[in-house]
């Protein structure tokens, strides 16, 4: 301690690792209670037509808030009810097609017993994670699921700290053991997290992003390069396709091309473009992934990309900053 009283700095780091290291504890603890009732809990959780309710009061409600976001995020539709708003009518949001998931250290929450018989009327699987295996919720679960722990982290053993720690992890073992046995893919996180950047790299494809029409930088091979030049500097690609008559692209001339061409000391105004045009270009379809163009981009550290149909016509143009204003970068 400091002279004033206050913990010096060696104390509060202390403190500090003792709280991880009494939560870790907690934590780890549970792996030996993955047993039957987990299993029970996870074919309700299956097995449900409907969707899982998660209530708890106080601080498990704030955990079985988080709880029901990481179900409904991982493949299984799940949502928070209020304990004491459930009994005073948000009860009615429980169907005969759901399961409920009750969250309560103590498994004597007044709240959580007053709608305990209502509960067990509609007959919905109950499935409870409580401190006490002996509780009066435990004791009326169709699967308990033990979330007790030695002590809380807090000095006192009186704020709940290692508790909600130790059912926040039980929470997310449930979670992605049904993520798993649902066979949910990134795809399916994607769809669930559109404004993401997860769901950006897995949702967005090149003709979300690409540049069409007018603004798509585009030459045809007999003008010169000044010419060329104009075009690049117009559009703001940092390059300029050469097409065919029929759109098709014949080569691509980029910044890199214009330094050659400058290397070579060609004269800009009477040199045709396709003389100094690079004709192995990188082309994509606008059903790609944005995320793969951008693997494709990196490979072949290049900053921008042409995209063609089928019979091999530009029908647009991108590059890393429209990669990076839609979020895939």
């Amino acid at each position: 301690m400091q002279d004033d009283g206050r913990p010096d700095d060696q104390a509060l780091r202390r403190l500090g690792r003792e709280v991880l290291d009494i939560e870790a504890d907690a934590v780890l603890a549970l792996r030996e209670r993955i047993g039957d009732a987990f299993l029970e809990a996870c074919r309700h959780c299956l097995a449900c037509p409907g969707r899982v309710v998660v209530t708890g009061m106080g601080k498990s409600g704030h955990i079985a808030g988080k709880i029901a976001a990481t179900l409904a995020s991982t493949g299984t539709p799940a949502f928070f009810v209020h304990p004491g708003e459930a009994s005073h009518g948000d009860l009615g949001m429980i169907t005969a097609t759901d399961v409920v998931l009750a969250i309560s250290n103590s498994g004597e929450t007044p709240e959580i017993l007053t709608i305990l018989p209502l509960i067990k009327r509609l007959g919905v699987p109950l499935i409870a994670m409580t401190g006490q295996p002996d509780s009066t919720l435990a004791g009326a679960a169709d699967a308990h699921l033990d979330v007790g722990v030695a002590k809380e982290a807090c000095p006192l053993n009186l704020a709940p700290t290692a508790s909600t720690t130790a059912t926040l992890a039980m929470g997310d073992a449930l979670a992605v053991a049904l993520l798993h046995s649902r066979g949910f893919t990134r795809e399916d996180f994607a769809f669930s997290h559109p404004g993401g950047q997860l769901g950006r790299r897995l949702l967005l494809h090149v003709r979300d992003i690409m540049r069409t029409g007018d603004r798509v930088p585009r030459v045809t091979p007999g003008l010169m390069v000044s010419e060329g030049l104009f075009e690049v500097s117009r559009k703001g690609l940092g390059m300029t396709a050469v097409v065919s008559e029929e759109d098709r692209v014949l080569g691509i001339y980029t910044d890199g091309d214009l330094r050659r061409t400058l290397d070579t000391q060609r004269e800009l105004t009477t040199t045709p473009i396709e003389a100094v045009m690079t004709r192995n270009v990188k082309t994509v379809r606008g059903d790609m992934l944005a995320a793969e163009a951008v693997r494709l981009m990196e490979t072949f550290a290049i900053t921008a990309l042409l995209v063609v149909d089928d019979d091999d016509r530009l029908v647009g143009a991108f590059n890393v900053h429209d990669l990076l204003q839609s979020g895939v970068m």
